[in-house]
């Protein structure tokens, strides 16, 4: 199973993800996660990573998609993946499309959890008071969920228009909203 997790900050994706990981026996990637492994193995693409972090940059899609398809071509994901804060943008769905289906392994199921925007701002300025965190004020929080909104809308009507989208309550127990993920995959699991 090939899946991709989409959702706002504080929706619960990396939770589910590592859930799923467990259940479907797949790896959990996420693109934070893989980025800082490159940097500290001192790959070729860690190293230039490391370089446009340090010129205060974001790393470009080429170098997070030569990433992805290295990490692609290790053998523990022979039978599927979990993407998890990838991709963000229609760019990078593009790109990442192209790649799967050069590689063979095209994506079978984009999951979105879908939580309330007062929710999500109470649940991350939450874990912000709990982490001591002061930059996570109700405002910046409502900030970034706009700017994510703005970049990942396009990517869920891609989704969408490639029949690959579900979307699934993202509000209850992790028992209720892990069953839900479960119950939306179950038949493109069957088919695949």
């Amino acid at each position: 199973m090939r899946l991709v997790l989409l959702g706002a900050p504080g929706s619960g994706k990396g939770t589910q993800a590592a859930r799923l990981k467990e259940h479907l026996q797949v790896p959990h990637i996420s693109t934070g996660d893989l980025l800082r492994a490159e940097v500290a193995a001192g790959s070729p693409l860690g190293l230039e990573a490391k370089e446009v972090m340090a010129r205060g940059e974001l790393v470009s899609d080429a170098i997070l998609l030569g990433m992805l398809e290295d990490r692609f071509s290790r053998p523990d994901t022979a039978n599927g993946f979990i993407l998890d804060g990838y991709p963000r943008n229609l760019a990078q769905a593009d790109a990442l499309d192209v790649l799967l289906k050069r590689i063979g392994q095209p994506m079978d199921a984009a999951v979105q959890l879908d939580v309330a925007t007062e929710l999500l701002v109470e649940r991350i300025a939450g874990r912000a008071a709990a982490e001591g965190r002061a930059d996570d004020s109700p405002e910046s929080v409502r900030t970034r969920l706009n700017v994510y909104d703005s970049q990942t809308a396009p990517v869920i009507e891609f989704y969408r228009t490639h029949g690959q989208l579900t979307v699934v309550d993202g509000v209850g127990t992790l028992d209720e909203v892990f069953t839900r993920i479960i119950e939306a995959i179950a038949p493109v699991r069957e088919v695949g």
